[in-house]
């Protein structure tokens, strides 16, 4: 037998109705189920601290800003001895940059975020001889080349690594 809409019998509309509930508490169930088995999951795993070592962001051994508008924070090694080293630094907005020095070895820099501005020789001219560095970008300096490098109108975050000891020798700028 063939029902119009309008002609449906009451009993097939409610159990039509019984239906379409049931088969929506099963879906919320499922997707509640779901949902605690990934988080389940998520939170339980631990590792192996011989096999892995991390540090989240609010670990970071983070040092005072300097008077450069520099910040830093050393990760692995130690820049000041032999033997490899990586350490963030923070240019903080505002125009603040290095002035014109070399490194007596090869550094190799990634930007994280935000625009790293990177100048080279001894004439310091932050406004016409820099070159943006947006996030992502891959930086080698060489040692002995002199350089300088900073931040304008945003943080820029870095990745530095290379072999220490990481001195640097500040030059005589050009007019």
């Amino acid at each position: 037998m063939r029902y119009t809409a309008r002609q449906l019998p009451t009993d097939l509309i409610r159990q039509e109705d019984t239906m379409t509930a049931s088969n929506r508490s099963w879906r919320y169930l499922m997707m509640l189920l779901v949902f605690a088995g990934t988080l389940s999951i998520s939170s339980a795993a631990e590792l192996n601290p011989a096999a892995v070592t991390y540090k989240l962001p609010d670990q970071i051994p983070w040092g005072p800003v300097d008077a450069r508008g520099g910040q830093s924070a050393v990760v692995v090694g130690d820049p000041s001895k032999p033997g490899f080293y990586m350490v963030y630094t923070k240019w903080s907005k505002g125009n603040h940059f290095s002035r014109p020095h070399f490194h007596p070895n090869d550094r190799y820099i990634v930007v994280l975020q935000g625009t790293w501005w990177v100048g080279s020789g001894p004439k310091f001219d932050p406004e016409h001889g820099t070159v943006p560095m947006p996030a992502g970008s891959f930086v080698t300096h060489y040692g002995k080349q002199v350089h300088w490098d900073g931040a304008k109108d945003e943080d820029a975050v870095l990745l530095i690594m290379g072999e220490g000891p990481a001195t640097a020798t500040e030059v005589e700028q050009q007019k």
